[in-house]
């Protein structure tokens, strides 16, 4: 049973993934997980997870930064792509220890087998996630405002039915990240994206990385990977409206080609935004802040904790391989 309630936590925190961590190269970020936080710095990344036990259990390991090994990897938009794909994947990682963790506790079988997370589980697990993102955000919306076609001639102009379109899409998403959030073990990973989020803002304010001094900060964060959704919705129907084709399924394949396209330039702007507050690009990025109402919710000192350790780790490994993170 706990194995089964593990692998059902496990699937949906993969259809949270973008919205629970930020893809930006940045001096610190973070993710949270099953019970835990992953964090990253420049060059390593740990992950802090609290067993069924009440024990913490840590892991860490170097990382390389795209943009250093390969140049063309930090060109404007396609830094963006390359960065939330790398981002994607060691998200995936950090979710599948800690699925791990939650079921080390559990017997071994009759064999001596202990029971985890498979890298076959895994797979099928990412195939359904790609298959339910294609599905829910981009066929479903789709044929809906296409089936509005016939309701009102209206709805076939094509700022109108790009604009219902996306309406749709944003609908569907706010429902999705609501209603997992009634489910208590998807409210605890909110909390642990609170509790990195807080220990994020801590750091970056030079505050001693101590539970009293992570928990008096927000948790909303301009970088997070909610704002970075938000975007993306709201610019794929700007570039939808000017891709001159009216066919469904041209339509459907314009929407699944221009996503590394759309989500690059919603990097950028992300990016721009962080260091513009006041710009019109700022305000685009607002309504990801007002969802962080939902995705981000008051950690315990324990679950801050967990994220306090996890930098701490970074940081460590970080240290040992040359590099010193020192906020200006």
């Amino acid at each position: 049973m706990q194995f089964l309630r593990t692998l059902w936590r496990f699937l949906v925190a993969i259809q949270l993934l973008p919205a629970l961590e930020g893809g930006e190269e940045t001096l610190v970020g973070g993710q949270a997980v099953l019970e835990g936080v992953m964090m990253r710095s420049p060059h390593a990344w740990a992950i802090a997870c609290r067993k069924p036990s009440g024990e913490v259990s840590v892991h860490s390991e170097p990382l390389e930064r795209l943009s250093e090994k390969h140049k063309w990897m930090g060109w404007p938009v396609v830094r963006g792509v390359m960065t939330l794909g790398h981002a994607m994947s060691l998200g995936f990682r950090a979710l599948k220890f800690s699925a791990n963790v939650a079921l080390d506790e559990i017997p071994a079988n009759e064999k001596g087998e202990k029971l985890e997370i498979s890298g076959w589980m895994a797979a099928v697990n990412i195939i359904f996630s790609v298959g339910f993102f294609i599905f829910m955000y981009k066929f479903l919306p789709l044929l809906a405002a296409t089936e509005l076609k016939r309701v009102s001639p209206v709805f076939g102009q094509q700022i109108i039915f790009n604009l219902v379109d996306g309406v749709i899409r944003i609908a569907l998403f706010l429902v999705f990240i609501w209603g997992v959030s009634l489910l208590r073990d998807i409210h605890r990973v909110y909390e642990y994206h609170g509790a990195e989020h807080k220990t994020v803002y801590a750091f970056e304010n030079g505050d001693p990385l101590e539970t009293s001094a992570v928990q008096k900060y927000s948790t909303y964060h301009p970088r997070c990977g909610t704002s970075f959704l938000m975007t993306v919705m709201l610019i794929s129907i700007l570039v939808y409206t000017v891709i001159p084709v009216t066919t469904f399924w041209a339509r459907f394949a314009v929407r699944i080609a221009l996503l590394p396209v759309i989500a690059g330039i919603s990097y950028e702007i992300i990016r721009f935004a962080a260091k513009h507050r006041g710009s019109l690009f700022a305000l685009m990025t607002a309504p990801g802040l007002w969802l962080q109402r939902i995705t981000t919710q008051p950690p315990t000192d324990d679950q801050a904790e967990c994220a306090i350790a996890a930098l701490q780790q970074a940081m460590a490994v970080e240290k040992q391989r040359g590099g010193e993170l020192v906020i200006a």
